[in-house]
């Protein structure tokens, strides 16, 4: 196993932007709001099981009109105004999320919380070798962000609970709070 830490010349247009903690905010809310299954579904009377038929004549009977046992008054009726599927995503501007990401960045490296490893190679792809890395660097938990796909890195990292290993692509201002 081995491990490069280097101190390289971060690009102040990233690292050094101010902190724009709104902007953090609506970004991981967006993110939240964006995973939410919003699946919670009731059925109403026109889905519940059965009640195609008039239960009685409507005059004659001394009892109160009625025109499906499934009614909403009624035990085994339908609800009235139920929750329905429904989509909880937005979007915030790319711009806004474009400051968002480097306010995360320039927040981490001005806590001292950016570590930046040049190689980080692995014999095998073993959660107790990533485990070792990570301690040797003094960390707890990581996001370790990686330029290419590597299934070893992240076959070695997925069992530990408090790393995440992500490409380039995915880097997320969430993932970077966390």
């Amino acid at each position: 196993m081995e491990v490069h830490v280097i101190q390289p010349q971060l690009n102040e247009s990233i690292f050094g932007a101010k902190t724009r903690s709104h902007l953090l905010h609506q970004a991981v809310v967006m993110q939240l709001a964006n995973r939410r299954a919003g699946s919670a579904a009731t059925k109403s009377k026109g889905f519940v099981r059965g009640g195609g038929k008039k239960p009685w004549r409507q005059k004659g009977t001394g009892r109160a009109r009625a025109g499906s046992i499934r009614s909403p008054i009624w035990v085994g009726g339908g609800t009235v105004f139920g929750p329905q599927p429904r989509d909880y995503s937005y979007r915030i501007p790319r711009t806004a999320r474009r400051e968002a990401l480097l306010s995360a960045l320039s927040l981490k490296k001005r806590d001292d919380k950016l570590i930046v490893v040049d190689k980080l190679e692995l014999e095998a792809a073993k959660t107790k070798i990533m485990a070792q890395a990570l301690v040797e660097l003094k960390v707890k938990s990581a996001l370790i962000v990686i330029a290419e796909s590597d299934a070893e890195m992240e076959r070695s990292a997925r069992n530990l609970p408090e790393v995440i290993v992500l490409r380039v692509e995915g880097l997320n201002v969430y993932d970077i709070s966390a």
